[in-house]
C-alpha cells in the first residue's frame, strides 16, 4: 500500500494518454456541472458549493486513489444523506447549515483516512450485498420523491414516505403550473431524446445542452419573473480554504452519520471501482481506496464542499470515453476551476426544476423491487434483512434503516451459525467418498456412527453438535465409535473444544469412542494446545474413508 499510487502511472504516462484523458474530461464534464450542482441542493446547500466539492477531491482521489477510472464527486445517496443528517438541526441553506455540511464532510475524511491506515478495509464485510441493494433503492426512492417540491415547486417534507404523502396533500393546491409544465417537458426530453438520437457522445451530453437551453429560454422570455424559480446569484471565483467552525457538541451529534456515510462512501465507490477494474487492469486495494476517499473528503471539507464519493455514471461514462490514467480526472477538476472562475454567472437563470429533473431521471434508473422477491426467493433470511432496510429507510429515515439492515443481518447470521447443518453420513459404493444418508444410497454399520457438520464450531453450535449426536446414539445402542468428521471445520474455538472433551468423556462411561477425521492443519494446531489430545479415547485419522478402513473393514466388502 503506497500513500501516492500516482507514482506507478506517471512514470509511465505518453502523450498519447493524454489526448484520450482531456476527450474523457470534457464527456465527464458535461455531467460533472449540472449533476454537481443538483446534488448539492438535493443536500440542502447552494448549488455552487456542487462545483465546489469537484474540484479539490477529484485532483486528491487522481494521485491517491488505486482506480484508473473513479469519477469522486457530489453523488445522490451521499448528499441525501448529508441533508437527513443536518436538516434536523439547523435551517436548511443557513450559515450554520453549510459550516455543519463542510464539518461533516471533514469527519467523513478523518474516519475514512483512520480506517484505511490502520488497515480496516475488510469492514465492507460488515454489511451485506442484499442490505446495500436495499439501501441504495429505498435511498433512490426517497430521493426521486424529494424532487417533487421542486418539480412542483411547493414545501415537501421528505425524510420519509409518510412524512411525504402529508405534506403533499396539504400543499397540493399550491401546485405551480408553470413549474410542473418545465419540469415534465424537461423529463421527457431526458426520457425520449436519448432513444432518438443515436450518437453516444450526444446522449451523454443531453443534460448539459438542457441546462444551457433552459437557461436561455429563461432569460428570453423572463420566465423568473413569472415564478418560476431559478438558482439566483451563484459567486464567481475559487472557494477560499476554511475550516469550519465546530464544538464538542456538534462533533458528538454528527458522529454518527459521519461513520455512515463513511462507510456508505466507501462501499460504494469500491464496488463502482471494481466495476471497471478488470478491463482498466487496476490493481484495487481496499486500504488505499479508504485512505483516498478521506483525503478527498478532508479536501472537501476545507474547501467549501461537503461528502463525496464515487459516481456510478460518471465512472462508466469515464471509462466508456477512453480514459486511459487518473490524469481525466486532474482534467475535470481543472475545467471545472474554469467554470467557477468565468462562468458561473451564466447559470443563475438555470431553472430548480431543471435540475430536479435531472436527479429525478437519473436516480429513477435505480429503482426496482424485483431484487426485492429474487432474493427472497433464493434466501427468506436476506429477504428479510432487505425488506426491513428498505421499510426502515423509507418509513422512518436513512440512518435508522441501515442500522437496522446491519443490526438484523447480524442477528440472522448468528442464527445461522447455531442453526449449522450436521449430517449423519456412509459410504457410497465403489468409492472412498461418504455423503449424507438422508440424500444417497450409502453404505453403514450399525456399530459406527459417522457425522459431518458444515460448519465451524464455536460457541453458538457447540451444544448443538452435542444434542444430535446424543439424539442419534440414542436411537442405536449397539454404537460403539463415534467419528466426526471435521472437513468443514476451519476454525475451533475454546468452548467447541471444551463440549468435544466433556462428549469424550461421557462417551467413554457408555463404552463408546471419540474419533476425529480430516482435521485441518489450523484446527489440529488449536487442538494440540488443550487437554483434548491426551483425554481422546479414540483416534485422529487422516481421511474418514481410513477411519472407516480401521474400525470397521467388513463394510468395504459388502
Amino acid at each position: 500500500m503506497s500513500i501516492f499510487p500516482a507514482l506507478k502511472w506517471l512514470k509511465t504516462y505518453h502523450p498519447t494518454h493524454f489526448k484520450a484523458d482531456v476527450v474523457a474530461a470534457l464527456i465527464v464534464l458535461a455531467m460533472l456541472v449540472p449533476q454537481g450542482m443538483a446534488y448539492a441542493m438535493l443536500a440542502g446547500l447552494p448549488p455552487v458549493m456542487g462545483i465546489y466539492a469537484s474540484i479539490l477531491p477529484m485532483i486528491i482521489y487522481a494521485f491517491t486513489g488505486s482506480s484508473t477510472t473513479l469519477s469522486i464527486g457530489p453523488v445522490a445517496i451521499i448528499s441525501m444523506m448529508v441533508f437527513s443528517a443536518l436538516q434536523p438541526l439547523f435551517a436548511v441553506g443557513s450559515t450554520a447549515y453549510i459550516e455543519a455540511a463542510c464539518l461533516l464532510a471533514i469527519m467523513v475524511g478523518i474516519i475514512s483516512l483512520i480506517l484505511g491506515l490502520f488497515r480496516f478495509g475488510f469492514l465492507i464485510q460488515l454489511i451485506s450485498h442484499p442490505v446495500i441493494k436495499s439501501f441504495i433503492i429505498a435511498s433512490a426512492l426517497l430521493i426521486a420523491l424529494g424532487q417533487f417540491k421542486f418539480l412542483l415547486d411547493i414545501p415537501l417534507q421528505t425524510n420519509n414516505i409518510p412524512e411525504f404523502i402529508g405534506s403533499l396533500v396539504i400543499n397540493f393546491h399550491h401546485i405551480s403550473f408553470l413549474s410542473m409544465g418545465v419540469s415534465l417537458a424537461a423529463i421527457s426530453i431526458l426520457v425520449f431524446l436519448p432513444k432518438w438520437v443515436r450518437s453516444d457522445f450526444l446522449n451523454k451530453t443531453i443534460p448539459l445542452l438542457l441546462v444551457l437551453s433552459s437557461i436561455i429560454v429563461v432569460y428570453a422570455f423572463s420566465l423568473d419573473q413569472h415564478g418560476l424559480k431559478t438558482v439566483g446569484i451563484i459567486p464567481t471565483g475559487l472557494p477560499s480554504f476554511h475550516f469550519p467552525t465546530w464544538n464538542f457538541d456538534l462533533v458528538q451529534k454528527l458522529l454518527p452519520s459521519a461513520f455512515m456515510i463513511a462507510m456508505i462512501s466507501f462501499v460504494e465507490s469500491l464496488a463502482i471501482a471494481q466495476a471497471t477494474a478488470l478491463q482498466k487492469r487496476d490493481d484495487l486495494n481496499s486500504n488505499q481506496e479508504l485512505i483516498a476517499l478521506g483525503l478527498a473528503n478532508i479536501a472537501a471539507g476545507i474547501n467549501m464542499g461537503f461528502a463525496v464519493s464515487g459516481s456510478l455514471s460518471r465512472t462508466v461514462v469515464n471509462s466508456d470515453a477512453g480514459a486511459k490514467t487518473p490524469m481525466s480526472g486532474v482534467m475535470s477538476s481543472l475545467l471545472m476551476i474554469a467554470v467557477s472562475l468565468y462562468f458561473t454567472s451564466f447559470f443563475q437563470n438555470l431553472p430548480l426544476t431543471i435540475l430536479a429533473a435531472t436527479i429525478f431521471v437519473s436516480i429513477w434508473k435505480l429503482i426496482s423491487f424485483l431484487p426485492f422477491f429474487e432474493t427472497w426467493k433464493y434466501s427468506k433470511a436476506d429477504g428479510l434483512a432487505m425488506w426491513a432496510t428498505f421499510f426502515g429507510v423509507t418509513c422512518i429515515d436513512i440512518s435508522t434503516g441501515l442500522v437496522i439492515g446491519i443490526i438484523l443481518t447480524f442477528i440472522l447470521l448468528l442464527w445461522r451459525i447455531s442453526r449449522p447443518h450436521i449430517a449423519v453420513i456412509g459410504l457410497v459404493e465403489g468409492t472412498q467418498h461418504f455423503r449424507n444418508v438422508s440424500r444417497y444410497d450409502v453404505l453403514t454399520t450399525e456399530t459406527i456412527a459417522s457425522f459431518r457438520i458444515d460448519e465451524n464450531l464455536n460457541f453458538l453450535n457447540a451444544h448443538v453438535l452435542k444434542g444430535y449426536i446424543i439424539t442419534e446414539l440414542s436411537h442405536n445402542p449397539q454404537i460403539q465409535h463415534v467419528v466426526i468428521n471435521c472437513s468443514s471445520i476451519s476454525n475451533i474455538d475454546l468452548s467447541a473444544v471444551e463440549m468435544l472433551e466433556d462428549l469424550n468423556r461421557e462417551l467413554l462411561q457408555l463404552g463408546i469412542q471419540l474419533h476425529l477425521s480430516e482435521v485441518k492443519s489450523p484446527v489440529m494446531d488449536r487442538l494440540n494446545s488443550s487437554r483434548l489430545i491426551n483425554m481422546l479415547s479414540g483416534k485422529i485419522f487422516l481421511s474418514h474413508y481410513q477411519a472407516i478402513q480401521t474400525l470397521s473393514p467388513e463394510i468395504l466388502h459388502p
